[in-house]
Parts: structure tokens; C-alpha cells; sequence
């Protein structure tokens, strides 16, 4: 085993939360140095985006449909990012006040950030390609480097490159050691919230596999690490694209003509910086090149008729409180939430499962399931889990019932004696193959897995939303006690994200204001 998996494996384990200790951490809530949860580049030219607001959308239940594309061009560039990247309202409290956006984030501390790297769109492009950086606070973008280039005469006309990156201090101050987990939790969040505007547009999303995180950081410019304060990386290049299968992308000559030099300043997010080295150590670790996975079909699913997309990305929520009395659901809106993530998202094999602690799902009974989404690993699961497990299928394709109990104490409990985690409808917990992941498909793949498990619970976030229900992600929860429940005895399977859905109290003390008003 290579130095960087054991540093991989040893990052792990030393940032799981246990009943005897949590994952080190501050322990309190240092104001003075809580992180500008907006990135802006000093001296960058700026571009004001259109709202986009009065767009009509298409109704959420057909976005697995083929849609008509929209031409690219500043007002539906502008679109993708408002319903992706961008304010999904303000909210109030008194005297603070706050943003929440479409992409859900742990804390809503917001790691993530987003670039483009389009052909000439904007007369301020002035007939050269461009690297720009998404500003979600105004809704703009910010021109760091024009160029020439012939690469986008090699790709599909009207495709263009999305790439996200990650700010690893934004998770940090509030999260210690176990903050790098939830950076790529957001990612994946990010990840999917992206897919999901770009059908809204009859546009494809594909991530570009087999680059090296080198390559990525020399696009965006964060390589030039004297214009940061904070330390930025790329995680992922997205090729946005009219057509479905867009073939293979090759990014070599787009990175032969980049500047070497990018124009703006990054401002500094927080005066100082706490030190844990334990996270720039898995960060390098994970620093590498990412192989290619293996390729899957991505499944439509036929839904109910609900309503415009545009709507149930602008009120998905993470809520706090779960109300029990009122979180019943029936078994098709169990299955339509369950359809929805039941295959691939990103048109790869998947490596994740669902281990569901249904509580208050009507013709369910109370008890532990499994949501096989990868068939591949059934006999391996059935071998590894619990050998009193009873593996009943279910009226729903590879899902299988394996214990009667009551659950709600217990899921409160591993959640880290979280409420949400036992007065909703069902709680989940996403299983990876894990060990041998790594190990076959190189060090990078860690940060892959929580991708995965991002995308997914942004997905349970707006299928939820589409159903009149609510969601919340849980990343603080207790991981070794949920491996005994599944009597899981190694690594080879680890869960490394929870995930609940009921239905929210809405706390009427709390204000909620539109996204953008151009007087910002």
C-alpha cells in the first residue's frame, strides 16, 4: 500500500465521531475569524448576469425528458448559474441575516466555488475566450484571463467548461479535522445542483475524466498562489454541451494557451487561519490524477406531474426541526424519492447504497433496509452484513428488508443525537465500497466517493422539495456505530454521509426575502 492511501486510511479513521470522542475540533465558534462566504477577485473586470427569475422552466417531473436546447448566450449561461451556483433567497433573523443557496452545504458554509471557461459570449470578452469566475453575492462573473484559442472548435459548438474548486478553510473553522469530508460532500452537491440547471436548459452535464488536479488548478488559476491568501483547489471540470454524447474531450490544447499570469486578487476571507495539519496532509494525498471509472447508463424515471423546476430548486431547504406528527408519507412518495437516486448520476458505475431506517413510511414496516443501486455487489454485501439480516425483496426493484425494529432511537442516537435523524419519515445512511476503491482506482478516489454521496443527497433534497416534503443532510453522525449495526467487521464498506426526509417546521420568526435586487 502507497504512502498516500495509508495517509487516506489513517485520515479516516482519526476523523470519525465515536460516543467516547468526536473528530477534533475547535469546540466553540471563533467569530473573529469566521470565513467571507463569497470569493471576489480585486481588479478582475466584473460583468453584471441578467436575473433570471421570470424564466420559464420546464416542469421538474420532465427533466429526464429530451428537451429542446437552449443557444448559448449570456441570458442562459446566466440561468445555469442562478439555478445552480447561485441565491435561492435571504433570510432574517433580527439583526443577521443570511443567504441560502441552491446547492445545499454543510453549515452552509459554502466551500465551493465556480469558473467558466467559455468562447466569446459578452462584448466585454472583446472577441476572446475567457476564464471567469462566478460571483453568487451579485449574481456576476469576473474576468480573470482572455485568450485565444481553437479549442472550442474541436468541441461541439455551443458546449463551454464548468469548473468547481474548493475552499478548504470555509469547512475548517467550524469543523476542525473532519471539515475535508464535508468540502467534498459540497462538491457533490454542487455537482448535481449543475446537472439539474442544465436540463432546465435541454443541456448535458459530463464530467472530464483522467485529469490531474495540476491540470485543473492551472485552468482556473488558483496554481498562481501568490493572488491567494486562502489555499483554493480544483476538484472537477464539467463539459456543458447541447449534444449527449459529446465524445472524447481533450483539454491539452485549452492549457497550452491559458495565461500564465491571471489578472485579479482573491480577497481574504478571514484575518487568520487556524492550523490543522492533518488536512493539507489529505489534500495532498488526494492530490492526483483521476482515473477513469467504469461506464453506467443513466436511467429516466417517469414522475408525477409537479411543479416548474426553476420552483423546487429555489425552495429546497435544509431544515433543523423535523415535525413527527405530521411526517408520515405513503409508499409512492417513498418510491418516487427512492427512484430518483435508485441509478447512476454521472453516468458511472456507482459505488454507493442506501441503508434506510424507515420510521413512518405507510405499508413499510418499521426497520432497516437496503437500497442496492449497484447489483454487482449483493452477494459480496450479503456476505459482509449481518448474517441474521433477513433480505426480504421488497415491491420496489433491489430494495430489501432486513430487519423488523423500530428504529428512531437508535438513528437519533448515530446521528449524533440528532432529532431529524428520528422524527422524519425515514433517515438513510450511504454505503461506499471503500478499501478496494481506493486501493484499484488510485488515491483520488476518496474525494470521488463523496461526490457521489453529495450528488445523491442533493437529488433526495429536491425529490423531496417536488413532493411537497423536506430534507436535510447529516454529516455529524457516529460512523463505527452504524458499521455495528450492519455488522460490518472492515473497511471495505464505510458510510460516509446520512441523510433524513419529513417534514419541516417552518419557524415564522424567520424572514425570507428575495435572491438578488440589483441595489445589493
Amino acid at each position: 500500500m502507497n504512502q498516500k492511501i495509508q495517509t487516506i486510511f489513517h485520515y479516516h479513521e482519526t476523523t470519525k465521531h465515536s460516543q467516547q470522542r468526536y473528530a477534533r475540533s475547535l469546540g466553540y465558534m471563533d467569530w473573529a475569524t469566521q470565513p467571507n462566504p463569497f470569493r471576489e477577485y480585486n481588479g478582475a473586470k466584473k460583468l453584471e448576469l441578467p436575473i433570471a427569475l421570470d424564466n420559464a422552466t420546464p416542469p421538474y417531473h420532465l427533466l429526464d425528458s429530451d428537451l429542446p436546447s437552449a443557444p448559448l448566450c449570456k441570458e442562459s449561461l446566466s440561468q445555469l448559474m442562478q439555478f445552480s451556483m447561485g441565491i435561492a433567497a435571504w433570510k432574517e433573523s433580527g439583526p443577521s441575516s443570511w443567504a441560502v443557496r441552491c446547492n445545499a452545504s454543510s453549515g452552509n458554509l459554502h466551500p465551493t466555488e465556480a469558473y467558466l471557461i467559455t468562447p466569446p459570449l459578452f462584448d466585454e470578452q472583446e472577441n476572446q475566450s475567457s476564464v471567469m469566475h462566478y460571483t453568487s453575492y451579485n449574481h456576476g462573473l469576473e474576468i480573470l484571463a482572455s485568450f485565444d484559442t481553437d479549442f472550442f472548435n474541436r468541441i461541439p459548438q455551443g458546449s463551454f467548461l464548468l469548473v468547481l474548486s474548493s475552499i478548504s478553510w470555509r469547512e475548517v473553522w467550524k469543523y476542525g479535522e473532519r471539515a475535508f469530508r464535508y468540502v467534498h460532500l459540497d462538491t457533490g452537491h454542487a455537482w448535481q445542483s449543475v446537472n439539474v440547471s442544465a436540463k432546465m436548459l435541454g443541456w448535458n452535464s459530463v464530467r472530464l475524466d483522467s485529469l490531474h488536479n495540476d491540470d485543473i488548478n492551472t485552468l482556473i488559476g488558483v496554481a498562481q498562489s501568490k493572488r491567494f491568501f486562502e489555499t483554493e483547489l480544483g476538484d472537477i471540470v464539467l463539459l456543458i454541451s447541447p449534444q449527449t454524447n459529446p465524445g472524447a474531450i481533450k483539454i491539452d490544447t485549452l492549457l497550452g494557451d491559458i495565461p500564465l499570469q491571471f489578472d485579479g486578487i482573491a480577497n481574504k476571507l478571514s484575518p487568520v487561519m487556524q492550523s490543522w495539519d492533518i488536512v493539507p496532509a489529505i489534500e495532498q494525498a488526494t492530490h492526483s490524477k483521476q482515473l477513469a471509472q467504469t461506464d453506467s447508463k443513466i436511467q429516466k424515471t417517469s414522475k408525477e406531474p409537479t411543479l416548474e423546476s426553476k420552483d423546487v430548486v429555489l425552495r429546497r431547504r435544509s431544515v433543523h426541526v423535523m415535525d413527527p406528527k405530521t411526517s408520515d408519507i405513503n409508499q409512492e412518495q417513498f418510491h418516487t424519492i427512492l427512484r430518483s437516486v435508485a441509478h447512476s448520476l454521472d453516468a458511472k458505475q456507482t459505488a454507493v447504497h442506501l441503508c434506510l431506517m424507515v420510521h413512518r413510511v405507510k405499508e413499510y414496516e418499521q426497520g432497516l433496509y437496503i437500497l442496492v443501486r449497484n447489483t454487482q455487489d449483493l452477494a459480496e454485501l450479503q456476505n459482509l452484513l449481518d448474517h441474521d439480516f433477513l433480505w426480504e425483496t421488497t415491491n420496489f426493484e433491489n430494495l430489501y428488508f432486513l430487519q423488523k425494529k423500530d428504529y428512531k432511537a437508535l438513528s437519533k442516537t448515530i446521528s449524533c443525537s440528532q432529532d431529524i435523524a428520528s422524527d422524519g419519515a425515514f433517515s438513510l445512511g450511504m454505503l461506499c465500497r471503500f478499501s478496494k476503491e481506493i486501493q484499484e482506482f488510485g488515491p483520488h478516489r476518496y474525494k470521488e466517493l463523496y461526490w457521489e454521496c453529495g450528488m445523491i443527497g442533493q437529488q433526495l433534497y429536491l425529490e423531496a422539495t417536488s413532493l411537497g416534503l423536506s430534507g436535510t443532510g447529516i454529516g455529524c453522525f457516529l460512523d463505527d456505530m452504524m458499521h455495528n449495526l450492519l455488522g460490518l467487521q472492515s473497511n471495505q464498506y464505510q458510510i460516509l454521509y446520512h441523510f433524513t426526509v419529513g417534514r419541516g417546521y417552518v419557524d415564522s420568526r424567520i424572514l425570507t426575502k428575495s435572491a438578488y435586487s440589483r441595489e445589493i
